[in-house]
């Protein structure tokens, strides 16, 4: 399994905690898919204390919190979220969202890398949410990230991977490199594309809490995620142009 920044989670899946129709299927769509790291938000606050709930439930899961700072949209903001995150928190770990532009949530990459940089020096482990480009990829890594987390296509747009291409092309670029696909994902059989093009790991969200049945497809974007996993690692055949038979010809009967 791979690791990421020394942990190795026992699923390739992380999971996103917003959205959800109820406190109740949050924690049962974490215990049926069996993830070990889940996202949260520090956007989630109010009078009446639902957030230090929501806290609450989310450390009697026993799993691995990444905090995120989605919603920000510069460097200053996205940099004092992780600090805050990390207080409440207590882990270096950030997934670093610097948005910007609001109809795609496509990110900013030039804050993106310039706020990875800042979080690194100050000892966070940072898992950039960022775009398949090879140069800002380079960039982040150069700036202290030792994970990238490329989109699949636009957050909650369930669309799956829009471009396979750039996916494989950085796959291809940083061998060695955890990655994570992180957000798009809109079907278990998205989330087995991205392992079978060698990804480490999915990270959705919005396709598990959004569905008819959040449990149920918890459990199934699990299972895509390992089967995507063991067929990739099976060595699969590669695609021909002619048809070859399954069934030898040597020995048939002669008429």
């Amino acid at each position: 399994m791979t690791s990421f920044y020394g942990f190795e989670p026992a699923s390739r899946l992380f999971l996103g905690t917003s959205q959800y129709p109820s406190p109740k299927v949050l924690e049962d769509a974490v215990r049926a898919a069996g993830v070990d790291v889940v996202t949260v938000s520090l956007r989630r606050e109010g009078a009446d204390g639902a957030g230090q709930a929501f806290f609450d439930l989310i450390k009697a899961l026993d799993v691995r919190v990444l905090p995120n700072t989605a919603g920000c949209h510069g460097v200053k903001e996205a940099v004092t979220t992780a600090h805050m995150a990390r207080e409440v928190f207590g882990t270096p770990w950030i997934k670093l969202e610097v948005i910007g532009e609001n109809d795609t949530l496509c990110p900013d990459v030039i804050a993106l890398v310039e706020a990875a940089r800042i979080l690194s020096e100050d000892g966070f482990e940072v898992f950039p949410y960022c775009t398949e480009d090879l140069v800002i990829a380079d960039k982040l890594l150069a700036a202290g990230c030792e994970v990238l987390m490329p989109w699949g296509a636009p957050i909650g747009t369930a669309r799956g991977l829009n471009n396979e291409y750039g996916l494989r092309s950085l796959r291809g670029h940083f061998p060695d490199v955890p990655l994570v696909v992180d957000a798009g994902i809109g079907l278990p059989s998205h989330a087995a594309r991205a392992m079978e093009l060698g990804y480490d790991a999915v990270l959705l969200n919005s396709a598990v809490a959004g569905a008819g049945d959040p449990v149920g497809m918890a459990k199934a974007m699990a299972l895509a995620v390992e089967a995507g996993a063991l067929g990739r690692q099976a060595d699969p055949l590669d695609p021909r142009d002619m048809a070859v038979p399954s069934t030898p010809v040597f020995g048939k009967a002669m008429l």
